[in-house]
């Protein structure tokens, strides 16, 4: 793959209550339907809310939730090369939080 090549499918490793999960996703995928993904793939019960992070480059975890994260998780990816994304996904007893920059969300499941 040349440089200015996009991938087909991109690696996601999910880590969630211990266990690792892995599947792949477009790179073009919507942010809603990489939600839908992670709850399918984790079994979040119903009607759980969740936080979903990224882990980038440095190994810092980067809270993942709107199109624009998403999008700037797999430019990383292709940026840097990488062979997967890897995502935690924690399930919340907290309510959700209010949209606003640098704040943690929680998606219903």
């Amino acid at each position: 793959m040349t440089q200015d090549q996009v991938p087909d499918e991109i690696k996601v490793k999910t880590a969630f209550k211990g266990e690792f999960y892995i599947t792949y996703i477009s790179p073009d995928m919507k942010f809603e339907a990489l939600v839908g993904e992670i709850k399918d793939t984790c079994r979040f019960p119903p009607d759980a809310r969740f936080t979903v992070k990224w882990v980038d480059e440095e190994g810092d975890p980067c809270t993942l939730s709107t199109q624009e994260e998403l999008q700037e998780a797999i430019r990383l990816y292709e940026v840097n090369k990488d062979s997967e994304i890897t995502i935690h996904g924690e399930v919340s007893t907290l309510p959700p939080t209010p949209d606003a920059a640098g704040c943690e969300h929680t998606h219903t499941a």
